[in-house]
């Protein structure tokens, strides 16, 4: 199956609650954000109510480690999870509380003039954050 090597590849066992995560947050073609309360929600309310939200944390917390998710914090207390892994930028709905892709050319040159001796720039990701 496609989710094994997955979760075998982020150090963890093939079990039928993993799989289930995996279907949820891979099993689609369009990007999927998420806070890990949220995805605990989706698998109880459409595939499994007994997932325990320490499986749903230690998994996507393993796929984040391994490079399968990206971690978009939000603020000191909110951290969602982002199923594209490519260095993108984002709106933040505060009001709704979604995270909402933003294409890099939709963002124009970003010049940062501070440098940190002996580190350079990996990559450089705006969070725009909208209000009505």
């Amino acid at each position: 199956m496609k989710y094994i090597d997955k979760l075998r590849n982020s150090g963890l066992r093939p079990t039928k609650q993993r799989l289930q995560i995996c279907e949820v947050l891979f099993n689609t073609e369009k990007t999927f954000h998420f806070t890990i309360n949220q995805l605990e929600q989706k698998i109880k309310d459409s595939i499994d109510n007994k997932i325990s939200l320490a499986t749903v944390y230690n998994t996507v917390h393993a796929f984040e480690k391994k490079g399968y998710l990206k971690q978009i914090p939000i603020n000191s207390n909110q951290t969602y999870f982002d199923t594209n892994v490519t260095d993108h930028h984002h709106f933040y709905d505060l009001k709704d509380q979604k995270l909402i892709d933003l294409e890099n050319s939709d963002v124009g040159p970003i010049n940062i003039k501070k440098k940190i001796n002996g580190k350079r720039i990996k990559s450089v990701e705006v969070l725009v954050k909208l209000e009505d």
